[in-house]
């Protein structure tokens, strides 16, 4: 049976609101997120609403390439799954993005995982709850804990995750898009 890739994207945005978590976990990277693509055109994550804004947060599709994380640093993972989990991962996702208006980001969630207390809300994540969430609901178990507990800085520990590039996000996705050039130019003259 063939394997999919799904990636899990760690980031430091250098935001007050990330270096307050920072403070508390002693953790470099303080935001996860689900791609579908190692291009990370396809990110899903619980975040800001509106980049301007921490307060109003819920279920997002991010854009990478957007202003929030023009300085960001990441550490990008690679996940092999099966076609049904695969399935299952975008099931959940299209769920969640057909009624996004019904998520918001789980603040006491975020604040309760700090004293390691489970704090469960319905309709209502902080990031790695639902990186950890999906994986679990489709199957794949990445962390021996609880989605309600897992942070940022436990994914690494996972050897279900193959850990692909380490530095500047924007570094990579340049590096990405050179490479998507290159084999485009490469189809055009063998054909």
């Amino acid at each position: 049976m063939k394997e999919l890739e799904v990636f899990v994207v760690l980031t430091d945005t250098g935001t007050l609101f990330t270096r307050t978590i920072k403070y508390f976990t002693k953790d470099p990277l303080n935001h996860a997120s689900i791609a579908f693509d190692e291009q990370l055109n396809e990110v899903y994550s619980f975040g800001r609403k509106n980049p301007n804004n921490p307060f109003i947060g819920g279920f997002v599709k991010e854009d990478m390439r957007g202003p929030l994380f023009k300085q960001a640093t990441c550490a990008i993972y690679r996940c092999k799954v099966t076609q049904a989990e695969y399935a299952q991962m975008r099931l959940l996702i299209e769920h969640m993005e057909m009624n996004q208006s019904q998520y918001r980001y789980n603040f006491l969630g975020i604040l309760a995982v700090l004293f390691n207390i489970q704090m469960k809300r319905e309709y209502a994540y902080f990031c790695s709850q639902f990186v950890a969430s999906v994986f679990e609901r489709s199957g794949v178990y990445l962390v021996n804990k609880s989605p309600l507990l897992v942070r940022p800085g436990d994914f690494p520990h996972t050897p279900l995750l193959e850990l692909v590039y380490q530095g500047p996000l924007q570094a990579y996705i340049r590096a990405k898009q050179q490479e998507a050039c290159a084999a485009s130019k490469s189809q055009t003259i063998s054909a």
